[in-house]
């Protein structure tokens, strides 16, 4: 296997709230919900920057799909980060994903390895953070 991701999808309890978020919160690009006269088919992709897809799935549909029992969500199983190119930048796109619906977990602070995050969780507690790197 190549060490290459092409997509991610994340699970949700609330599709369309989901939706709203990432398109009318942080202003993503999407069809919307498309799928929805297939049994658990609904689903809201969306392009995002060097070729990378993101999806939002119902959880429902993702644990019947793969076979296996729903699981309560958890924050901690997985961390998106969202790289930019300084602090200032750091501290308006924490800002812009609160005014969009996000909870601020972590308010933006220096690093000990010399850069600058803080992190927030969507809607439906999936974690993010927003960091800016000097080293890349």
């Amino acid at each position: 296997m190549r060490p290459h991701i092409s997509f991610i999808t994340l699970t949700v309890s609330n599709l369309e709230r989901a939706v709203a978020f990432y398109r009318d919160g942080l202003g993503w690009a999407t069809e919307g919900i498309i799928g929805e006269e297939f049994e658990n088919g609904a689903v809201a992709f969306f392009k995002l920057e060097g070729g990378l897809m993101f999806a939002l799935w119902p959880r429902d549909s993702l644990a019947n799909d793969a076979g296996l029992p729903v699981t309560p969500a958890s924050p901690t199983h997985v961390l998106l980060a969202h790289n930019v190119a300084s602090e200032a930048e750091v501290d308006a796109v924490l800002k812009e994903a609160e005014a969009a619906g996000a909870q601020w977990i972590k308010p933006a602070k220096a690093t000990a390895w010399g850069g600058y995050a803080g992190y927030f969780m969507d809607p439906e507690q999936h974690l993010w953070e927003v960091v800016y790197n000097p080293k890349l």
